[in-house]
């Protein structure tokens, strides 16, 4: 369960990891950085575990490394899940593809790893991929392995007995790779194969992230039996000067209407989302458009931007995301990795690290334009105690702290009223491809017209230290700007934290809705939020100092000029579920 040897280089200060390969050429090792490794931690994992900030009722083993998703899927009423795991230690290293089950995608049991490096293909590694049902309801795994060449390789692995409901073991074929990078593919930039659909021209397809320089790319496959795969001439869509394509995804939504559709779907009333993880940006980036099935092309429309400006399933720490069709309620569910912002140390102290936001059920939005997120249905069997606020009004400077719950462990749904826009700002275009600046410079504690006003989250009782989520709203030439943002610079008092403001835009009509909606899930160092009804979600990793367990506060506040009121604030204590107890082999 090694890894090659390699340099790494860290990423914003922060040792996240996904990847980083190396790569011969003029007999010089040339490296792609992405991460920082450490190996003198990779397999040190503490007697005891800090539990103090670790997440409640976000995805996560009891202890050790986790990031990516990986082929996750439904299965005769279960649903699986597979993620990257170090059962070593709490940084990235020795990692295996970890599998839990669920029946509710909120409870969850532990199995013992299904794919782990054993073989000349992935003897250097088992990356991320994805998992497709075939006819006959017959699982298969595509994966990224690493050979003894050091090329990243597309491998495939079956269950060993499709009788065993759980798929406790998975085998692969000698026969692997099934995908090798040919002629003309860069082998150290070919990785994360999706989910494969069923073309109208009777063959499997699926697509592979790579680059070639600094090309953005897509490469196509097609296989008629699932094992013998064709590399398409084009590929299914690429883009110049972005850089490599991690975790692609590709899949159909539907163009009216909130139900999932099951990845082969295609015709009338169908439009497409094509997903990447940029590895220059650290962030994701999707586009909706048309999948021309007969071309096996695709084009984003010209709503859509196609670089770093473009639309993103989450403004904040969110990566390698992966989605799944749910055929159980024909829904579309959305998992993302939420990685540390602490140091690698202090994660080897406390001894786990990275959980995976709430499943989002997935769908377009009205307009066409964009998705729309929101947790799963499910989640809400967890909420308990609840209590309601209506119709107070938050003057300019004013505060309202919300009481008579544990909110460090809570779901806070609170929507607002704005009565006047006459005091809004007016907006500086210089940001409009940059909200993230934009929040950096206008924090919460920067006094606005309307707002900074939003949310005070793992509070300490005297708000020195906070988390703040909030809206601001800005006078544009042709239109109003809400700008949604994630404060967490007074987070903490621990040197050691990155603490980067999260910001996008809601697309929303202020004008026609005086309103606007927050929810906001707290999970002790998770704050995940949801603006516009699910429009814009930002997540962040955040560790309070003194705003832990029963000292964390709550609070509504408003930072601007003009006057707000909480037409509703519902806000429910989170109860804890399962969640990978113990291994069941």
């Amino acid at each position: 369960m090694g890894s090659p040897n390699r340099v790494w280089t860290a990423w914003l200060f922060v040792a996240c990891a996904h990847w980083c390969f190396c790569s011969m050429a003029r007999n010089k090792m040339f490296v792609e950085p992405s991460h920082v490794v450490y190996e003198e931690l990779q397999s040190v994992s503490p007697a005891l575990v800090n539990d103090e900030l670790k997440p409640r009722y976000h995805f996560r083993p009891p202890r050790n490394w986790l990031n990516d998703p990986n082929g996750p899927m439904y299965y005769k009423g279960i649903y699986h899940f597979f993620y990257q795991y170090n059962p070593y230690g709490s940084v990235w290293g020795n990692i295996v593809w970890a599998h839990s089950i669920s029946t509710d995608l909120i409870n969850w049991k532990a199995l013992a790893p299904a794919i782990y490096p054993s073989e000349p293909f992935d003897i250097y590694g088992c990356w991320s991929g994805s998992a497709t049902v075939l006819p006959g309801d017959k699982p298969v795994i595509l994966y990224t392995g690493v050979d003894p060449e050091q090329r990243q390789v597309q491998n495939i692995a079956f269950p060993a007995n499709l009788s065993d409901p759980y798929l406790r073991e998975w085998t692969k074929p000698d026969y692997n790779p099934v995908i090798p990078p040919e002629l003309g593919v860069n082998a150290s930039a070919f990785r994360d194969p999706t989910t494969a659909w069923y073309a109208p021209n009777k063959h499997w397809t699926l697509v592979v992230g790579s680059k070639r320089d600094r090309r953005g790319m897509a490469i196509l496959y097609r296989s008629k039996d699932f094992v013998h795969w064709i590399k398409a001439k084009h590929p299914l869509h690429s883009f110049k000067d972005i850089g490599m394509w991690e975790c692609p995804d590709f899949f159909p939504v539907a163009a009216k209407g909130r139900q999932g559709l099951e990845t082969s779907e295609y015709g009338d009333g169908v439009k497409h989302v094509l997903k990447v993880s940029l590895d220059a940006t650290r962030y994701e980036y999707y586009t909706v458009g048309k999948y021309y099935h007969h071309m096996d092309k695709y084009v984003p429309d010209v709503t859509s931007s196609d670089d770093h400006t473009g639309l993103r399933y989450d403004y904040g720490n969110f990566y390698a995301s992966k989605t799944f069709y749910d055929p159980a309620k024909k829904r579309r569910i959305l998992w993302g990795w939420a990685n540390e912002s602490d140091s690698a140390y202090t994660d080897k102290d406390k001894g786990w690290a990275g959980v995976q936001a709430i499943p989002r059920s997935l769908w377009l939005d009205d307009s066409g334009r964009q998705l729309v997120q929101w947790p799963i249905e499910e989640f809400e069997t967890l909420r308990d105690k609840h209590i309601i606020v209506k119709n107070k009004n938050i003057p300019s400077g004013g505060f309202l702290e919300v009481q008579d719950i544990q909110t460090a462990q809570a779901d806070v749904e609170v929507t607002f009223d704005v009565a006047s826009l006459e005091k809004a700002e007016v907006f500086d275009p210089y940001y409009v491809d940059d909200a993230q600046a934009f929040c950096a410079k206008k924090t919460a504690e920067t006094k606005g017209g309307v707002g900074p006003f939003g949310l005070l989250v793992l509070a300490s009782a005297n708000r020195e230290e906070r988390t703040a989520v909030f809206f601001r709203i800005f006078k544009a030439q042709s239109k109003y700007m809400v700008l949604m943002c994630h404060d967490p610079t007074r987070s903490s008092k621990r040197e050691s934290t990155y603490k980067p403001t999260f910001a996008g835009f809601v697309d929303i009509d202020i004008t026609k809705t005086r309103k606007i909606s927050l929810r906001s899930l707290i999970d002790h160092s998770v704050v995940e939020s949801f603006g516009g009804g699910g429009k814009t979600c930002i997540t962040s990793r955040v560790y309070p100092s003194v705003a832990i367990g029963e000292n964390a506060h709550l609070f509504v506040f408003n930072n601007g000029a003009q006057d707000v009121k909480v037409s509703e604030l519902n806000a429910w204590e989170i109860t804890e579920p399962e969640m990978n107890d113990e291994i069941i082999y």
